[in-house]
């Protein structure tokens, strides 16, 4: 039954929509049971210098790093060659504005992995999903960092569209997907499956916060409450006794 077993098929055929159902049943479960949970946990009062610039560098490369993956994957070919943009451009593009966003993030994230494990306060006041799911996102990284000297080798961009149409069939509910990556170099597959572990650990860490981005601060009226003594009424000088109901 299980000769033609294929560890591919388990991890680029059915790990995918495992971890979306995780993703999504646990990131439910966890907004209805435990709402006060739903946040970052930020350390800043504890030492604040290091937070900044790490905050800074990792939060804008991870961003650059999550769309560029997102667009990137799941943009279909035709809206490519409707626009005209070689896959070569893309290609490049991928790897100079990665490589640049990989770097900040790769930065960042090593700043705040040190601030959490060799600063005793901030050691002290962290849980070991806060440093387990840095030190991952740090492998990540590394990881995702190191796939670039292999994309070098063939910028004519016949890997990315493998891997956009693995990730399109995938959404597409076919079968085959994983078909689509099983001759791809073992560093890529170990990105993707290493991918798809954070998202099925998002909703148990404090990664969950990205959903709650405040994006309605930008409309929003502001709640700033000013009072000035214009058009106030005058105070009254002295106050008069109350009159009784027998004057």
């Amino acid at each position: 039954m299980f000769g033609n077993f294929s560890l591919d098929y388990l991890i680029f055929g059915i790990m995918p929509y495992a971890v979306l159902a995780i993703a999504l049943i646990g990131s439910i479960a966890r907004y209805e049971r435990d709402p006060f949970t739903w946040k970052s946990s930020s350390s800043q009062l504890l030492r604040r210098k290091q937070l900044m610039w790490g905050s800074v560098l990792f939060h804008v490369g991870i961003i650059v790093l999550f769309f560029g993956h997102l667009i990137g994957l799941f943009t279909p070919v035709w809206v490519l060659d409707t626009l005209g943009i070689s896959y070569a451009l893309k290609q490049w593009m991928a790897v100079v504005i990665g490589g640049l966003a990989g770097l900040a993030a790769f930065v960042g994230c090593t700043m705040l992995l040190h601030r959490r494990l060799f600063d005793p306060r901030i050691r002290n006041n962290s849980t070991y999903a806060d440093i387990g799911i840095l030190a991952i996102l740090w492998v990540q990284i590394v990881i995702g960092m190191g796939t670039i000297w292999l994309t070098l080798g063939h910028m004519d961009g016949a890997k990315m569209l493998q891997f956009m149409s693995w990730s399109q069939s995938v959404m597409g509910l076919q079968i085959n997907a994983w078909q689509e990556v099983v001759d791809v170099h073992w560093l890529y597959k170990l990105h993707i499956f290493l991918g798809l572990v954070i998202v099925a650990l998002f909703p148990f860490t404090r990664l969950v916060h990205m959903l709650s981005v405040p994006v309605r601060f930008l409309w929003r009226p502001g709640y700033q409450i000013v009072r000035t003594r214009k058009g106030a009424r005058p105070a009254r000088g002295s106050v008069k006794p109350m009159k009784t109901p027998a004057e």
